[in-house]
Protein backbone atom coordinates (compact mmCIF):
# COMPACT_ATOMS: atom_id res chain seq x y z
CA UNK A 1 0.00 0.00 0.00
CA UNK A 2 1.63 2.85 -0.95
CA UNK A 3 0.75 6.77 -0.09
CA UNK A 4 0.19 9.31 -3.17
CA UNK A 5 2.17 11.88 -1.25
CA UNK A 6 5.62 9.14 -1.14
CA UNK A 7 7.87 9.64 -4.06
CA UNK A 8 8.79 6.06 -5.62
CA UNK A 9 10.88 5.78 -8.50
CA UNK A 10 9.17 3.94 -11.61
CA UNK A 11 12.25 1.60 -11.67
CA UNK A 12 12.46 0.90 -7.58
CA UNK A 13 11.42 -3.20 -7.10
CA UNK A 14 9.52 -3.30 -4.44
CA UNK A 15 7.28 -6.24 -3.29
CA UNK A 16 3.14 -5.69 -3.67
CA UNK A 17 2.57 -6.06 0.14
CA UNK A 18 5.14 -3.00 1.59
CA UNK A 19 3.46 -0.27 3.19
CA UNK A 20 5.25 3.00 2.09
CA UNK A 21 4.07 5.96 4.23
CA UNK A 22 3.81 9.49 3.14
CA UNK A 23 6.56 12.08 2.37
CA UNK A 24 8.98 9.10 1.76
CA UNK A 25 11.23 9.15 -1.19
CA UNK A 26 12.84 5.76 -2.81
CA UNK A 27 15.30 6.18 -5.44
CA UNK A 28 15.91 4.14 -8.75
CA UNK A 29 17.97 0.74 -8.58
CA UNK A 30 16.33 -0.03 -4.83
CA UNK A 31 14.40 -3.48 -3.89
CA UNK A 32 12.47 -3.58 -0.75
CA UNK A 33 11.04 -7.02 0.15
CA UNK A 34 7.52 -8.32 1.24
CA UNK A 35 6.31 -7.38 4.62
CA UNK A 36 8.50 -4.25 4.98
CA UNK A 37 7.06 -1.72 6.43
CA UNK A 38 8.54 2.44 5.16
CA UNK A 39 7.95 4.94 7.72
CA UNK A 40 7.38 8.62 7.04
CA UNK A 41 10.17 11.37 6.27
CA UNK A 42 12.89 8.11 4.98
CA UNK A 43 14.98 8.34 2.03
CA UNK A 44 16.14 5.06 0.31
CA UNK A 45 18.88 5.81 -2.20
CA UNK A 46 20.25 4.30 -4.98
CA UNK A 47 21.89 1.01 -3.97
CA UNK A 48 19.93 -0.14 -1.19
CA UNK A 49 18.87 -3.96 -1.13
CA UNK A 50 16.18 -4.47 1.68
CA UNK A 51 15.05 -7.74 2.85
CA UNK A 52 11.68 -9.04 4.68
CA UNK A 53 9.49 -8.10 7.45
CA UNK A 54 11.87 -5.14 7.63
CA UNK A 55 10.60 -1.87 9.79
CA UNK A 56 12.19 1.50 9.24
CA UNK A 57 10.88 4.46 11.00
CA UNK A 58 11.24 8.22 10.46
CA UNK A 59 13.88 9.89 9.58
CA UNK A 60 15.73 7.12 8.58
CA UNK A 61 18.49 7.25 5.47
CA UNK A 62 19.30 4.37 3.63
CA UNK A 63 22.31 3.40 0.94
CA UNK A 64 23.64 7.37 1.07
CA UNK A 65 26.77 7.66 -0.41
CA UNK A 66 29.63 7.35 1.72
CA UNK A 67 31.14 9.34 3.68
CA UNK A 68 34.69 9.05 2.15
CA UNK A 69 36.46 11.11 0.21
CA UNK A 70 38.19 8.73 -1.79
CA UNK A 71 34.54 7.39 -3.23
CA UNK A 72 34.63 8.00 -6.53
CA UNK A 73 30.97 7.17 -7.37
CA UNK A 74 31.46 3.58 -8.07
CA UNK A 75 28.20 1.87 -7.85
CA UNK A 76 27.54 -0.13 -4.73
CA UNK A 77 25.04 -1.37 -2.37
CA UNK A 78 23.44 -1.17 0.85
CA UNK A 79 21.87 -4.61 1.85
CA UNK A 80 19.82 -4.77 4.90
CA UNK A 81 18.21 -8.47 5.75
CA UNK A 82 14.73 -9.68 6.18
CA UNK A 83 13.19 -8.91 9.95
CA UNK A 84 15.80 -5.95 10.25
CA UNK A 85 14.11 -3.06 12.42
CA UNK A 86 15.89 0.91 11.73
CA UNK A 87 14.53 3.13 14.28
CA UNK A 88 14.36 6.67 13.73
CA UNK A 89 17.36 8.82 12.28
CA UNK A 90 19.43 5.98 11.56
CA UNK A 91 22.21 6.54 8.66
CA UNK A 92 23.57 3.38 6.69
CA UNK A 93 25.89 3.96 3.63
CA UNK A 94 26.50 2.04 0.79
CA UNK A 95 29.99 0.56 0.23
CA UNK A 96 32.83 1.53 -2.10
CA UNK A 97 35.05 -0.12 -3.92
CA UNK A 98 37.23 -1.56 -1.34
CA UNK A 99 33.95 -4.35 -0.71
CA UNK A 100 31.67 -2.68 -3.02
CA UNK A 101 28.92 -3.38 0.28
CA UNK A 102 27.43 -2.46 3.39
CA UNK A 103 25.39 -5.38 4.86
CA UNK A 104 23.57 -5.69 8.21
CA UNK A 105 22.08 -9.35 8.87
CA UNK A 106 19.18 -10.85 9.61
CA UNK A 107 17.23 -9.91 12.99
CA UNK A 108 19.22 -6.90 13.59
CA UNK A 109 17.99 -3.90 15.86
CA UNK A 110 19.53 -0.39 14.91
CA UNK A 111 18.49 2.47 17.21
CA UNK A 112 17.83 5.78 17.07
CA UNK A 113 20.22 8.22 15.19
CA UNK A 114 22.99 5.20 15.05
CA UNK A 115 25.33 5.70 11.96
CA UNK A 116 26.79 2.89 10.09
CA UNK A 117 29.59 3.76 7.21
CA UNK A 118 30.58 2.17 4.42
CA UNK A 119 32.01 -1.62 3.53
CA UNK A 120 30.81 -2.11 7.63
CA UNK A 121 29.40 -5.65 8.26
CA UNK A 122 26.76 -6.51 11.08
CA UNK A 123 26.21 -9.82 11.65
CA UNK A 124 22.58 -11.90 12.43
CA UNK A 125 20.92 -10.60 15.51
CA UNK A 126 23.02 -8.08 16.61
CA UNK A 127 22.42 -4.48 18.41
CA UNK A 128 23.13 -1.50 18.04
CA UNK A 129 21.82 0.92 20.33
CA UNK A 130 21.24 4.37 20.19
CA UNK A 131 23.77 7.40 18.85
CA UNK A 132 26.43 4.48 18.12
CA UNK A 133 28.96 5.53 15.54
CA UNK A 134 30.33 2.94 13.57
CA UNK A 135 33.39 3.94 10.92
CA UNK A 136 34.07 2.28 7.85
CA UNK A 137 35.22 -1.41 7.55
CA UNK A 138 33.89 -2.10 11.14
CA UNK A 139 32.85 -5.54 11.74
CA UNK A 140 30.23 -6.78 14.37
CA UNK A 141 29.75 -10.19 15.01
CA UNK A 142 26.23 -12.08 15.23
CA UNK A 143 24.48 -11.27 18.74
CA UNK A 144 26.70 -8.86 19.52
CA UNK A 145 25.82 -5.82 21.52
CA UNK A 146 26.90 -2.22 21.16
CA UNK A 147 25.78 0.20 23.94
CA UNK A 148 24.56 3.51 23.13
CA UNK A 149 26.96 6.53 22.12
CA UNK A 150 29.76 4.46 21.38
CA UNK A 151 32.27 5.31 18.98
CA UNK A 152 34.09 2.30 16.95
CA UNK A 153 37.12 2.97 15.27
CA UNK A 154 37.62 2.10 11.42
CA UNK A 155 38.34 -1.45 10.26
CA UNK A 156 37.70 -2.85 14.36
CA UNK A 157 35.88 -6.19 14.57
CA UNK A 158 33.61 -6.79 17.62
CA UNK A 159 32.73 -10.97 18.31
CA UNK A 160 29.84 -12.59 18.34
CA UNK A 161 28.15 -12.89 21.50
CA UNK A 162 29.83 -9.38 22.85
CA UNK A 163 28.73 -6.57 24.83
CA UNK A 164 30.75 -3.50 24.71
CA UNK A 165 29.06 -0.57 27.44
CA UNK A 166 27.70 2.65 26.47
CA UNK A 167 29.89 5.27 25.42
CA UNK A 168 32.88 3.20 25.03
CA UNK A 169 35.75 4.37 22.71
CA UNK A 170 36.66 1.38 20.65
CA UNK A 171 40.12 0.88 19.51
CA UNK A 172 41.04 -2.35 19.80
CA UNK A 173 38.89 -5.61 18.36
CA UNK A 174 36.70 -6.73 21.26
CA UNK A 175 36.98 -10.66 21.31
CA UNK A 176 33.95 -13.18 20.75
CA UNK A 177 31.93 -13.81 24.28
CA UNK A 178 33.83 -11.19 26.17
CA UNK A 179 32.08 -7.76 28.01
CA UNK A 180 33.95 -4.89 27.32
CA UNK A 181 34.13 -1.26 29.48
CA UNK A 182 36.15 1.10 30.98
CA UNK A 183 38.72 3.79 29.70
CA UNK A 184 40.96 2.56 27.63
CA UNK A 185 38.53 0.04 26.51
CA UNK A 186 39.51 -3.43 28.19
CA UNK A 187 38.58 -6.84 29.28
CA UNK A 188 35.78 -6.85 32.44
CA UNK A 189 34.92 -10.35 31.77
CA UNK A 190 32.91 -12.68 29.96
CA UNK A 191 29.00 -12.05 28.59
CA UNK A 192 27.88 -15.07 31.01
CA UNK A 193 24.15 -13.19 31.43
CA UNK A 194 24.01 -13.04 27.57
CA UNK A 195 25.01 -16.24 27.11
CA UNK A 196 23.03 -17.58 29.63
CA UNK A 197 19.88 -15.75 27.34
CA UNK A 198 20.88 -17.44 24.18
CA UNK A 199 20.97 -21.19 25.40
CA UNK A 200 24.65 -21.65 26.32
CA UNK A 201 25.13 -24.36 29.05
CA UNK A 202 26.59 -23.97 31.89
CA UNK A 203 29.53 -25.80 31.27
CA UNK A 204 29.91 -24.16 27.83
CA UNK A 205 29.97 -20.74 29.26
CA UNK A 206 32.72 -22.26 32.42
CA UNK A 207 34.67 -23.27 29.15
CA UNK A 208 34.99 -19.82 27.59
CA UNK A 209 35.85 -18.36 31.52
CA UNK A 210 38.68 -20.63 31.56
CA UNK A 211 39.60 -19.83 27.92
CA UNK A 212 39.53 -15.86 28.91
CA UNK A 213 41.52 -16.38 32.57
CA UNK A 214 44.58 -17.74 30.18
CA UNK A 215 44.44 -14.90 28.08
CA UNK A 216 43.33 -11.83 30.31
CA UNK A 217 44.52 -13.66 33.67
CA UNK A 218 47.31 -15.33 33.28
CA UNK A 219 50.26 -12.71 32.75
CA UNK A 220 51.26 -14.53 29.53
CA UNK A 221 51.85 -13.10 26.48
CA UNK A 222 49.15 -13.51 23.22
CA UNK A 223 51.39 -15.83 21.63
CA UNK A 224 51.85 -18.15 24.92
CA UNK A 225 48.46 -17.57 25.69
CA UNK A 226 47.35 -19.17 21.89
CA UNK A 227 49.73 -21.85 22.16
CA UNK A 228 48.37 -23.02 26.05
CA UNK A 229 45.17 -23.06 24.17
CA UNK A 230 45.59 -25.24 21.35
CA UNK A 231 47.77 -27.72 23.27
CA UNK A 232 46.10 -28.15 26.67
CA UNK A 233 42.29 -27.18 26.04
CA UNK A 234 39.61 -29.39 24.06
CA UNK A 235 38.76 -28.42 20.39
CA UNK A 236 35.42 -26.61 20.20
CA UNK A 237 33.59 -24.45 18.09
CA UNK A 238 34.16 -21.79 20.79
CA UNK A 239 38.04 -22.47 21.62
CA UNK A 240 38.36 -22.55 18.11
CA UNK A 241 36.09 -19.56 16.85
CA UNK A 242 38.24 -17.10 20.03
CA UNK A 243 41.78 -18.34 18.47
CA UNK A 244 41.12 -17.51 14.98
CA UNK A 245 39.35 -14.15 15.50
CA UNK A 246 43.15 -13.23 17.83
CA UNK A 247 44.82 -14.43 15.09
CA UNK A 248 42.50 -12.46 12.86
CA UNK A 249 43.24 -9.42 14.64
CA UNK A 250 44.78 -6.39 12.37
CA UNK A 251 44.49 -3.83 15.26
CA UNK A 252 44.80 -6.12 17.98
CA UNK A 253 42.66 -7.12 20.75
CA UNK A 254 41.76 -5.14 23.67
CA UNK A 255 43.57 -5.59 26.72
CA UNK A 256 42.71 -6.78 30.44
CA UNK A 257 41.62 -4.45 33.08
CA UNK A 258 44.51 -3.48 35.63
CA UNK A 259 41.92 -1.69 37.98
CA UNK A 260 44.56 1.41 37.81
Amino acid sequence: MNQPLAYIHPQAKIARNVVVEPFTTIHHNVTIGSGTWIGSNVTIMEGARIGKNCRIFPGAVISAIPQDLKFEGEDSLAIIGDNVTIRECVTINRGTKASGQTVIGDNCLIMATAHIAHDCIVGDNAIIVNGVALAGHVTVGKHAIIGGLSAIHQFIHVGQFAMVSGGSLVRKDVPPYTKAAKEPLSYVGINSIGLRRKGFSTEKIREIQNIFRVLYQKNYNTSQALGILEAEFEATDERDTIIQFIRNSQRGIMKGYTGN
